[in-house]
């Protein structure tokens, strides 16, 4: 009888073994082999194919950004879904609020890859990254209107320092014109007006800075306001004597401006701060940040897998130790980090380690995310792995980095199984 329970059972498994065999242990079997030889796949080459895991530059990178992936992704992802799930334990829309950060669960890696490229575009009317970085920027350090304003033909501006100073002193009671080109109809400001001629005053300098360009072959003054020209609001003016500011004022919306009778004999400068060019936030996908940046994106869809994990582990928590702390006079913080998270400590570990596994294996989003000017910097083991494999035809090492990555990954699935075990028994 106990014969034939173990014939059932064995034929009961048989499917089960026949597809781990052929699904795992004999790609696992396959790739060690693989590992042993040549580019040809003929020739034996012992471990050179492991030796060039350490002198590569390609994968030694890989291998550095690795590290930070283990180190950073679930060490973040774990803390904010610990503290997203501790916080929302008690607000009444805290369930809304944890189906909201679960959601990026849902999405491929693929997609999100495509959602965090268009995110981290460089151009702030696209990017939603830098369009919020800007409009920080420019809250504390607002960029000119006119950053692409030049002197134009028969100009009496010269270049100086970044700016623009007349070629010749100004007198009181003789107004001056500073007339200016290069800035697109669309991009002048809002509350630009019609340019008009400045009217002389007794003992002051006044004068008018404008677009000094009108559309159509021939059409308009050179150098005088025209009926379609608009000024420079807010353009600063100064004047300059013996290499000092004597007075400054900025233009009207008209490009009208008046100085004092300090001016008088002075030259008038245009600064460089009236031409800085617009800020255009961070290169996110550029060398220095986009592996940073694809961490993020992980984190986002990653987090919520942490939160589910930690807030069930929480609710097992027995109130009693947390009410009795509270009684013994501890404080919220001291509640936390004296109880709660000793208590969660299992949990923390399980979810972290998991993570560990997953970054381990991260090749979407890095693929789809980085650029091919920046995906060198942004390379890890397992994209290292596809191109090795498929676009520079060396099997060898690709097998060789896969033995790798399956001896990297087979200690932190002990430890998780191990734990897990532990965990049972208890």
């Amino acid at each position: 009888m106990t014969g034939t329970r173990r014939t059932v059972a064995a034929l009961f498994l048989l499917p089960a073994l026949v597809l781990l065999g052929a699904l795992v242990v004999y790609p696992i079997g396959y790739s060690v082999v693989r590992s042993f030889y040549d580019q040809s796949g003929d020739g034996f080459a012992g471990v050179d194919n492991y030796r060039a895991l350490f002198t590569d530059d390609g994968i030694r990178t890989a291998l550095k950004n690795n590290v930070i992936w283990v180190v950073f992704a679930p060490t973040v992802a774990t803390a904010l879904g610990l503290i997203f799930a501790v916080l929302t334990e008690r607000v009444r829309w805290g369930t809304a609020f944890k189906l909201v950060v679960f959601m990026p669960m849902a999405i491929s890696m693929l997609a999100a890859g495509i959602i965090f490229r268009l995110v981290y575009d460089q151009d702030p009317d696209k990017g939603v990254a830098n369009a919020v970085w800007v409009g920080v920027h420019d809250t504390f350090a607002q960029s000119s209107a006119f950053p692409k304003a030049h002197p134009g033909r028969q100009s009496p501006l010269k270049a100086e320092g970044g700016g623009f100073v007349t070629k010749a002193a100004v007198s009181a009671g003789d107004p001056v014109a500073l007339p200016l080109v290069g800035v697109a109809p669309d991009q002048m400001p809002d509350d630009a007006e019609r340019a008009v001629g400045a009217r002389p005053e007794p003992g002051k300098v006044t004068g008018t800075t404008w677009q000094d360009f009108t559309r159509g072959k021939g059409v308009g003054t050179l150098g005088a306001p025209d009926a379609t020209e608009l000024g420079y609001p807010g353009m600063r003016i100064e004047a300059v004597k013996d290499g000092r500011v004597v007075a400054s004022t900025t233009a009207a919306d008209d490009g009208t401006f008046t100085l004092p009778e300090e001016a008088d004999g002075a030259l008038l400068r245009l600064p460089a701060s009236n031409f800085k060019e617009a800020y255009n936030g961070l290169d996110w996908l550029g060398p220095s940040l986009v592996t940073p940046a694809i961490i993020g994106s992980y984190i986002w869809m990653w987090a919520g897998f942490a939160m589910v994990l930690i807030a069930a582990g929480l609710a097992s928590v027995p109130r009693e130790l947390m009410e009795a702390a509270r009684v013994d006079g501890a404080n919220e913080w001291q509640v936390f980090r004296r109880v709660t998270v000793p208590l969660l400590a299992p949990v923390l570990a399980v979810v972290t380690v998991t993570l560990m596994i997953n970054v381990l294996k991260v090749f979407d989003l890095v693929f789809i995310i980085a650029p091919g000017s920046s995906q060198d910097d942004a390379n890890v083991l397992a994209l290292e792995l596809y191109r090795k494999g498929f676009s520079e035809d060396q099997p060898g090492i690709a097998s060789a980095i896969a033995v790798f990555l399956l001896l990297l990954v087979i200690p932190v699935m002990w430890f998780n199984i191990r734990r897990l075990r532990r965990e049972v028994r208890r």
